[in-house]
Order: structure tokens, then C-alpha cells, then sequence
């Protein structure tokens, strides 16, 4: 399937096809077709997580380039990252060599675009993971504001080399990003503009949100790709516990806004014993064809091809051969896939 290479000007004239299970059926609509999909009652759920600039271009003890990719704060103040060896995100992540040896102790450091005479910032290995040599945990020279002024001066978006350009940080935000917690775009959300969600509100469409730290989609190590995603943190404020109660009491659907979303769900759901809980958590909750949603029952969300994890979550909510076909529709007619990708509403229960 085509990728998008770019973000679009006219995000709401985006393609929008609609699966449903139920009726074994496909439609083509326009991502501005959104709220007219839905109906009174239903909730529209999505991570306002923003997108950080998580990738730091730098240099180990020895000199050797690196590529850092931050995942997010962990405990006492370090950083979970994966670390890249030579190269720029022009490169595909699987054709770039593996980092020099980072044993705890060794030292990486960052200057900024400008390339100013002293290092914007420096950071000391303290954990290498199990998992991967390429996967550290991180402590930086400086905490609090000064370590977040230092990340936003020398970090640049995550992007890939099916992009045609160097991607600014307000490509990758949704209009509604609030915290800077997610290493790339939660992007399922990209497309919808405040005029699409205003329109879902004047049609009785409640709208809530949460923050989840929407993790990275490859790193070019088959071993850590393959683990992802790694356990994520989520924050689900009470209003939105009581929305998603106010949807179920009125039959309505909760429809999730991106894969995100759902493992935030159903992951602090099955962290309460099937009841949803507010508040903080880590999720690292794999959603495949054997999973039962107990909370969410519909999805938007990109284009995804099997092979990618999050084909597997889809088949939660659609059987594998409706999807296939889904694909093979969406390629037919000249569907985008990525981040900057066309849309898909999966509607798991009926209309």
C-alpha cells in the first residue's frame, strides 16, 4: 500500500473507511463524515498525550555517533531510550548498524541544531536491559525545567525515511495535546480537527480524553521490535471514568481514538479486575484476535497491514478475513497508509 509521505493540508478531507463486523460490510467516507458515523450518546475517547522531540542526535565516550529515541521518564529520575548506531532518520531503522557498546558508566552527549561550542547535554548510562543492549536507562545532567529546556533545544520528532523531510514538532501534535509524554505522534488522532469534534458534540457525541506515552513503532532490532509495545504509562482522570459510565447507562458505544487509547482502557481495566479505575498506571497489555474488549467497542485509527502489532489489536475488534478484505478495498482505492495515512473506523458493536 502507498505511504503518505507527508502531513496533509486538509486533514478533514482525509479518507475515512468504515468496517463493520456486524454487517460484514465496508463504506468510504471523508474523515469530516466522522460524527455522522456515530450517534447520540455514543463517548469519542482520545490521548491527548503531546509528542516530544525524542530524538537526540549524539555521540558516546568513544566518539561513535549515536541515535538516542527517548521512551519516557522512569524511576528516580532517569529515562528509558533506545539507542541507535550511525546514521539519520533517512535511513530505514533496519538498515542502520547497531550502537557501540553502552555498558552502565558510559557517557553520551548532545548539542543542539546550532551546534554550539559545549554540549547541550550530557547523559550517563545507569541500567542496560535484558531485553536489548540497544534499550538504557538514561540519567541526564540536569533535572526538572532544565533537563525539558535541554531536550526541546536539542531533540527533533521521531520520523522515518518514508518521509520526504525533516518533520518540525507541530507536525506531529493533535490539535488537543496537552502533557509531552509520547515519544512519537499518537497519530490516529491527527486528523481531527476542532471543527469535526465541535460537530460530534452538536450531534450528542461526548467527548473525553486520557494521556498515554504512545511508545515507539520500530527500532530496527528484531528482537527489541519485537517486544514492543513495551509497558506504557497511562493517566485516566475520573471525568473520563464517568463518562465512559454515563455512555454504558445511556447503551451508547465507546469508541476509542487510536490504539493508545485502547490499551489504556483495557489495560487499567484488567488492573482493576474488569472495573475501570481513574487514576495512574503502566500497561504493558497486548491486545490480539483472543482478546475481549470489556470497555471499548469501537476504533478509529490508521491504516494498518498485517505483520504490525496493530493489525493484531484490530482483530479484537473485527475478524482477520473482514480486515484482509478491508486492506485489499482500502489499496484498491488508493488509501494512504503511516502516520499521515488515511483513517478506519472499526464498530464493534452495531449501529
Amino acid at each position: 500500500m502507498k505511504t503518505a509521505a507527508w502531513p496533509r493540508a486538509e486533514s478533514e478531507s482525509e479518507r475515512l473507511l468504515v468496517v463493520d463486523p456486524a454487517a460484514d460490510t465496508l463504506a468510504d467516507f471523508a474523515v469530516r463524515d466522522l460524527p455522522s458515523r456515530l450517534r447520540a450518546g455514543d463517548l469519542l475517547v482520545v490521548n491527548d498525550a503531546a509528542t516530544l522531540p525524542a530524538s537526540l542526535q549524539g555521540h558516546a565516550t568513544d566518539g561513535a555517533p549515536v541515535e538516542v529515541r527517548l521512551l519516557g521518564p522512569a524511576e528516580e529520575g532517569t529515562w528509558t531510550a533506545a539507542v541507535l548506531g550511525a546514521g539519520n532518520w533517512r535511513w530505514r531503522t533496519e538498515d542502520r548498524p547497531a550502537p557501540p557498546p553502552l555498558p552502565v558508566d558510559a557517557t553520551l552527549t548532545f548539542r543542539g541544531a546550532h551546534g554550539d561550542a559545549e554540549p547541550d547535554l550530557r547523559a550517563r548510562v545507569v541500567a542496560v536491559s535484558d531485553v536489548s543492549p540497544r534499550l538504557v536507562r538514561l540519567l541526564f545532567d540536569r533535572q526538572g525545567d532544565a533537563l525539558w529546556s535541554a531536550v526541546y533545544r536539542t531533540g527533533r520528532p521521531v520520523q522515518y525515511s518514508y518521509v520526504r523531510a525533516p518533520l518540525a514538532l507541530w507536525h506531529v501534535q493533535t490539535a488537543y495535546a496537552s502533557r509531552p509524554w509520547a515519544a512519537e505522534a499518537p497519530s490516529a488522532g491527527r486528523p481531527l480537527t476542532w471543527r469535526v469534534l465541535l460537530e460530534a458534540r452538536r450531534r450528542g457525541i461526548a467527548l473525553a480524553a486520557l494521556t498515554h506515552a504512545a511508545g515507539l513503532s520500530s527500532t530496527g532490532e528484531p528482537a527489541l521490535d519485537a517486544a514492543l509495545p513495551l509497558p506504557e504509562r497511562f493517566d485516566i482522570p475520573a471525568e473520563t471514568v464517568a463518562a465512559v459510565a454515563r455512555a454504558r447507562a445511556a447503551r451508547g458505544r465507546i469508541v476509542a481514538v487510536g490504539t493508545t487509547v485502547v490499551r489504556a482502557l483495557e489495560g487499567a481495566a484488567e488492573a482493576g479486575g474488569g472495573r475501570l479505575r481513574a487514576g495512574e498506571g503502566r500497561t504493558s497489555l497486548r491486545i490480539d484476535r483472543h482478546f475481549r474488549p470489556r470497555i471499548v467497542d469501537g476504533l478509529l485509527t490508521g491504516i494498518h497491514q498485517p505483520g504490525e502489532t496493530h493489525f493484531d489489536l484490530l482483530q479484537a475488534f473485527a475478524p482477520e478475513a473482514l480486515l484482509r478484505r478491508a486492506l485489499a478495498h482500502a489499496e484498491h482505492e488508493g488509501y494512504l497508509a503511516h502516520e499521515f495515512g488515511d483513517s478506519c473506523l472499526i464498530l464493534s458493536r452495531p449501529v
